[in-house]
């Protein structure tokens, strides 16, 4: 994804329970961890979502780089792309906090904002759509 932004960063720790029979993180669980960090920011930035509009995920991509295994801390970097009417793109990076400087899984999601009660997307609110074209930086 070209031209991201970094907006935010979490830790989450990881459960014995997010690992498969294998012995690593399943793979299905990197899409949570994902989610989680997607969760946060929008909390943190007041982003204004009720039971009548929000964000809705339309895809969701994930690359799996390295094994995570427990025990350990998983750092998500997230990232804004392309905004677009009622969208934006998002992209994450799972590290192990204790590991920073490798990349063990990459992933990518298209946002799109939605009326619940019509179904279909409607505009950006303006408040996020200059958080989102102006996000803050990230220490």
């Amino acid at each position: 994804m070209e031209n991201r932004k970094h907006i935010h960063t979490t830790r989450i720790a990881m459960r014995w329970g997010d690992m498969d029979a294998l012995g690593h993180v399943n793979n299905t669980v990197y899409f949570r961890y994902m989610e989680q960090a997607r969760i946060e920011w929008l909390l943190q930035i007041g982003s204004d979502f009720d039971s009548r509009h929000g964000p809705v995920l339309v895809n969701a991509q994930c690359s799996f780089l390295r094994q995570l295994k427990y025990p350990c801390e998983v750092e998500v970097k997230s990232y804004i792309g392309a905004v677009g009417r009622s969208s934006f793109e998002a992209s994450y990076e799972i590290r192990r906090a204790d590991l920073p400087e490798v990349v063990f899984a990459e992933g990518t999601a298209k946002i799109v904002w939605v009326d619940f009660d019509l179904e279909k997307s409607i505009p950006l609110p303006e408040d996020l759509r200059q958080l989102l074209t102006n996000p803050a930086p990230v220490a």
